[in-house]
């Protein structure tokens, strides 16, 4: 009850706030909901949700109470499902995760030979993805991971930048690093890595080449021209599974430049085994502020 409650019932109060016209009183330990019926109703579903969560040993803070706030009022049948579902990653860890969106982008991962994951910065698009691959690799359904971006970004810069190809690329690739140094750890990467188990590269090295047994990541996709998704996506090999992540929204090509991306969906849509997920601000699970940039974005769109 007292993680139910929260410190001080602030998450009782969070409910409240988001159910104005229902009022919670604990009494000992019970719990009594009065107010509108339909919004009470809610609020009646939201503690159960989360007793649900309290039950299975997980965590209740605030920020699994306003996950939940936001999916109950978005129509989510079990959003305690979604949170206490994850992916197991070495030390014990659980990437789980934090909306009804990313649930359902594992679950197409999952299901689907190549997968397209698009949506805005903060969603989960790589991470996620990353996670799923290391758990394949893990549980052997992988020999290897191949993860790789286009370096599109860099532009005329990556001439001016010091040392070899190799080091002016690095910097492009490292919030693929950083995922793997998350879930792995810094030694286990550089070990998987020398035994060419994990490979980080830019797109430009993946021409010519079949990728069988292998678990496949082209991040920033909006960055590639529609030839090269075509090379990319066409690197496949058997026993083997392709996400390829990006955000239309973001793409760094030189103006009048045609994104692969965008183009991908209308050539491909349909095909068995491939399948498109979008995520949008309701999945961003950076700070707030981040939630309310990628909103503020989305609705100048739609203007």
């Amino acid at each position: 009850m007292l993680r139910l409650l929260g410190q001080h019932d602030s998450h009782l109060r969070r409910i409240e706030q988001a159910f104005p016209s229902t009022r919670i009183i604990a009494r000992g330990t019970r719990l009594l909901l009065s107010g509108d019926t339909e919004e009470t109703e809610r609020a009646h579903r939201v503690l159960t949700e989360l007793k649900v969560i309290a039950d299975s040993g997980d965590p209740i803070d605030d920020d699994r109470v306003e996950r939940v706030i936001t999916m109950i009022e978005d129509g989510v049948d079990n959003p305690s499902e979604v949170l206490t579902s994850g992916i197991p990653v070495p030390g014990g860890k659980m990437v789980r995760p934090k909306t009804a969106g990313q649930r359902h982008y594992l679950d197409t991962i999952q299901a689907n030979t190549i997968t397209f994951g698009i949506g805005p910065a903060g969603t989960g698009k790589t991470y996620l993805a990353v996670a799923m691959a290391v758990e394949a690799l893990r549980s052997g359904l992988v020999r290897r991971i191949l993860l790789t971006r286009p370096a599109v970004e860099a532009g005329e810069r990556l001439g001016f930048l010091p040392g070899d190809l190799a080091a002016k690329i690095d910097p492009y690739l490292r919030p693929l690093y950083d995922a793997l140094y998350d879930m792995l750890g810094t030694d286990e990467t550089m070990s998987l890595m020398e035994r060419n188990t994990i490979e980080v590269a830019p797109l430009a090295y993946m021409r010519g080449r079949t990728l069988n047994d292998a678990f496949v990541i082209l991040d920033e996709a909006q960055n590639t021209s529609p030839e090269q998704m075509k090379m990319f996506l066409t690197r496949l090999g058997f026993n083997s599974k392709m996400v390829v992540t990006g955000d239309v929204t973001q793409t760094d090509l030189p103006t009048g430049n045609r994104s692969g991306l965008n183009a991908v969906r209308r050539v491909l849509e349909g095909i068995d085994g491939i399948s498109f997920v979008d995520l949008t601000g309701k999945d961003v699970v950076r700070a707030r502020i981040v939630r309310d940039i990628v909103a503020a974005y989305e609705a100048l769109d739609r203007k």
